[in-house]
């Protein structure tokens, strides 16, 4: 069975001069000429992208999209008209927003952090800035210290919200945050802490999330990287307890934090040694 706003693995059934047609147990679902892999004929298995065009047609396209069904991605708006606002979704047809779908009124080239939906009255892939109803901290999916997918979604006084796995929201704390973010940046972290929202019973969760990997599995990560960085910087590297966190993280790729647990293990290991100035390789 098919999917509109997914991939799909179809066969190719006949060929046109305008393309191919791939089998989906009706009339068959054209692949245009210009999205035809080299070297494709009848019988082939094509891995495509279903959606419909500016006609109302079911196509395939071999492009890929930056964002597929039931994705929550930043978009660029392209252009805006009274009934809504078209983003970029890579595509040869643009992505349709409605009016009511909107926070704020959309204005061209503007990034918008939005999840992309199947409208039930049209069948046409379409997109909602309105992420709410499709977010929930009731029935997690999710236990302390998994590896999740994180996307920033808006700032708070406390840190960031950042939604889970296109499915919850959690919170990264200012402290847990050691590069400049923004709406709609995505990176990987780790549940760090599930708590209820509240005392009253209430089957709702509070999720504390942080960025990269659970504490001990990142230093034994970073490990590598700053023996390593020592060796090519002839066993002397100019960053202490009292660097800028900034700085730390422009040359190691670490937070604070980290870097600390990890020459804090180094030193422990007799590998490395603390300086006024920096740390140093021990050579053994």
């Amino acid at each position: 069975m098919i999917q509109v706003g997914t991939f799909n693995n179809l066969k190719v059934i006949r060929e046109v001069d305008f393309g191919l047609y791939l089998d989906d147990d009706a009339e068959g679902i054209l692949l245009p000429k210009r999205f035809v892999p080299a070297n494709t004929k009848i019988g082939d298995e094509v891995p495509v992208f279903l959606y419909h065009d500016g006609e109302d047609r079911l196509i395939a396209t071999t492009q890929k999209p930056k964002g597929i069904l039931g994705d929550i991605v930043k978009l660029r708006c392209v252009s805006v008209t009274e009934h809504g606002a078209f983003l970029d979704n890579g595509l040869m047809k643009d992505l349709f927003v409605p009016k009511s779908k909107q926070q704020l009124n959309m204005i061209p080239n503007g990034e918008y952090l939005v999840k992309i939906y199947l409208d039930e009255q049209t069948g046409r892939l379409a997109a909602t800035e309105k992420l709410e109803p499709y977010l929930s901290n009731e029935e997690l999916t999710v236990k302390e210290l998994d590896i999740v997918d994180l996307i920033v979604y808006r700032r708070t006084d406390i840190g960031y919200v950042c939604i889970i796995n296109n499915q919850h929201t959690g919170v990264l704390h200012h402290n847990e945050i050691y590069r400049n973010i923004t709406a709609g940046d995505r990176f990987t972290g780790f549940i760090k802490k599930i708590y209820p929202e509240d005392k009253t019973g209430t089957n709702r969760w509070r999720i504390d999330v942080s960025a990269g990997k659970p504490g001990y599995n990142r230093v034994e990560d970073e490990t590598g990287k700053i023996m390593r960085l020592l060796k090519e910087h002839k066993g002397f590297l100019p960053y202490h307890d009292k660097s800028d966190p900034e700085e730390i993280y422009s040359f190691f790729g670490m937070s604070k934090k980290t870097f600390k647990m990890t020459t804090g293990n180094l030193y422990k290991q007799r590998k490395i040694s603390f300086e006024k100035e920096g740390i140093r390789l021990i050579e053994v």
